[in-house]
């Protein structure tokens, strides 16, 4: 069980502890940022407490063979309609988490993204939580922990996943994809496995971006927006770009005060975003007032 999964030991070793002693809960709460194997995690612990030979490693069970081709009937995974998890969603899984399972001696159910639950929808699993069938298990994953109700995170034992270590993304990254990268173009990754390969083909953008980032205050203003032009044509991915270049402007910072102001400017270009202003009048405003206030 998780042989296959980078990172988080404490959280794998806890699991595996609790299945060995048989003190498995009836719920819990996956945290984390995304892109760390949160999911990963949860679909080999549902495979091992759905297995009929209850083994660690490869099995021929019917249960693993139904889960391994994404038939099994005793799990599922519940994930957003569209922008949230609605109530109706959340009351079908109540209806169908009662019927005593077909194969398993368990029944088990994952809710991805579960911070994009309704307030009504969360109330509504509550019954759930205070009142789970015998044989049930339910996996609330999410990244941020405050979206969730108090009385949610109450009933469910809560696990926190750590961002992965620049040493095991760069062997990831070399296994898998021949990708050699310095401790620079890490940050671009802030620790996700699944950020890293989202970005793996971007590598040279992003890091012409943190070039421009350190010459803000050592170049013209012309200079500036030709080495973030990339930025202008990566609408479908300016939120990952603009935290990337908040980290840098973090480090930057360190050296030089002015550009934690920087850090603001940011926030301010997300928040006209999201409100649908113009995306390039956006970007050149974002650019001229991070350079205007380092120099």
């Amino acid at each position: 069980m998780f042989n296959s999964i980078i990172g988080n030991s404490k959280v794998k070793n806890y699991l595996e502890a609790s299945i060995e002693n048989g003190k498995t809960s009836h719920s819990y709460m996956f945290v984390g940022i995304e892109g760390i194997g949160k999911k990963l995690v949860a679909m080999d612990f549902a495979q091992r407490m759905l297995c009929l030979n209850e083994k660690d490693g490869a099995c021929n069970c019917k249960s693993c063979l139904e889960f391994e081709t994404s038939n099994h009937p005793d799990f599922n995974i519940i994930e957003p309609d569209g922008n949230s998890l609605k109530i109706e969603q959340i009351r079908e899984l109540q209806r169908k988490i009662q019927e005593k399972p077909i194969i398993s001696r368990k029944k088990i159910y994952i809710i991805d993204n579960a911070e994009k639950m309704t307030t009504e929808a969360q109330n509504c699993l509550l019954k759930t939580l205070e009142e789970p069938p015998e044989f049930a298990i339910l996996i609330l994953i999410g990244s941020n922990e405050s979206l969730f109700l108090d009385t949610i995170k109450s009933r469910c034992i809560i696990l926190h996943f750590d961002k992965i270590d620049n040493k095991d993304l760069k062997e990831f990254l070399n296994k898998n994809f021949e990708l050699q990268v310095n401790d620079e173009v890490l940050k671009i990754f802030q620790g996700s496995i699944g950020k890293a390969i989202e970005l793996k083909d971007k590598i040279e953008e992003y890091e012409q971006i943190g070039e421009m980032l350190k010459q803000l205050n050592s170049k013209d203003m012309l200079s500036i927006m030709e080495m973030a032009k990339s930025m202008y044509a990566a609408k479908e991915e300016i939120y990952q770009i603009l935290e990337y270049i908040n980290v840098e402007l973090l480090e930057l910072s360190k050296r030089d005060y002015r550009f934690t102001n920087c850090i603001k400017i940011v926030e301010n270009t997300k928040d006209r975003l999201k409100k649908n202003s113009n995306f390039d009048m956006c970007i050149d405003n974002l650019l001229f007032n991070m350079w205007r206030e380092v120099n």
